[in-house]
């Protein structure tokens, strides 16, 4: 929403000892791939319930065809029509971001390239399109490493969950006004309470980060975690320098996020204050990446819906807050998923011809 030498010592897997097998009990419930089943498909229920909601409350108004179509029109034909060129051209800055965060990761890994890492993001984005919660964006970045592939779990995990901390430090922020302007105004104990709520959250976010031998100790107490110890054990050989540049760059792709869909807002008409529009912006991402998703086009009625909703308490028509919503996810994900398709074909040859393969 990331050149150093590895401590493999104290990053090593605990060994546990083995636990006597006990007789299985009849009728105990469903087991894991039941329940995986039951999950799947509930995620299933919920997007299809969210689109169904989104067509119901937008498209099946009357006239609404029309009225879309006369948007585009008379937006990317007039003066809508530089804005969405400024949010076009900070496609490239935005994966850029996104491939300098994955060097700084991953050459604490092996060395590599800039370039090797840019490609390594767009056949992981290409990968993530269709798969659930975009775990293909993992595979994309570890088949163009040599080695250390399980730490490239790890390293992939960590850059995302900075980008997920800057998510939630800015969406927080941003929920935190509309509560306290809409919701709360005028109960000023309950708006302090929320308010001392969002600290705690933020600061809760940040402890993994920087305590992450922490997590690694509370993955060990539940044994269906246990298998993720490994893969992550890479996370406490970063150095905080190293933390800190990934942060930083994921708070500067998070910014090139707010920057184009403001842009794209402006473009349709959508003209709200820049503070309680930022604010709405930085609430619409944090609602969006709370929701896990089946895939790309998933994302689409999750945050389509909370976006409508928060513009609206801005009193913001519903359609350009939509239109903008929906060009930022073609724009970001659906053409650079369509340039990275261009390297998967070569994958498997470029593997095949790697020394020491």
């Amino acid at each position: 929403m990331q050149s150093y030498e590895a401590d493999k010592a104290s990053a090593a897997p605990v060994p546990l000892p083995a636990e006597p097998r006990s007789q299985p009990e009849p009728n105990k419930g469903p087991g894991p791939r039941k329940w995986g089943r039951l999950v799947f498909w509930g995620k299933v229920l919920v997007t299809l319930l969210t689109l169904g909601f989104l067509y119901n409350s937008i498209f099946a108004a009357p006239d609404t065809a029309a009225a879309w179509r006369t948007l585009l029109a008379t937006s990317l034909s007039g003066a809508g029509r530089t804005p969405v060129l400024l949010a076009l051209a900070l496609v490239p800055v935005n994966w850029g971001l996104e491939a300098w965060k994955w060097y700084r990761l991953a050459r604490h890994l092996e060395p590599v390239t800039f370039g090797r890492s840019l490609r390594a993001v767009l056949v992981g984005l290409t990968l993530g399109f269709a798969t659930p919660n975009r775990v293909g964006d993992y595979a994309g970045r570890i088949i163009e490493l040599k080695s250390r592939r399980v730490s490239a779990l790890g390293a992939v995990f960590l850059g995302r969950y900075c980008q997920l901390v800057a998510t939630v430090l800015a969406g927080v922020a941003g929920l935190l006004y509309f509560l306290l302007t809409f919701y709360f105004n005028g109960y000023p104990a309950a708006g302090v309470g929320i308010s001392v709520s969002a600290l705690l959250i933020c600061l809760a976010v940040l402890v993994p980060l920087y305590r992450s031998r922490l997590l690694l100790a509370a993955l060990g107490l539940w044994r269906p975690l246990r298998r993720f110890r490994p893969a992550l054990a890479i996370m406490p050989t970063y150095p905080a320098q190293a933390l800190h540049a990934v942060l930083a760059i994921s708070g500067l792709r998070y910014a090139v996020f707010c920057a184009q869909f403001l842009l794209l807002l402006h473009a349709y008409g959508a003209a709200s204050p820049f503070g309680p529009g930022l604010a709405a912006v930085a609430g619409t991402f944090l609602m969006k990446s709370l929701v896990p998703s089946l895939n790309a086009l998933a994302d689409v009625g999750v945050r389509e819906l909370s976006a409508t909703h928060l513009f609206g308490l801005l009193g913001q028509p519903a359609l350009p807050v939509l239109s903008a919503s929906l060009s930022l996810w073609v724009i970001n994900i659906a053409l650079p998923s369509a340039t990275g398709l261009l390297l998967v074909p070569g994958l498997r040859v470029l593997r095949s011809t790697r020394p020491g393969r």
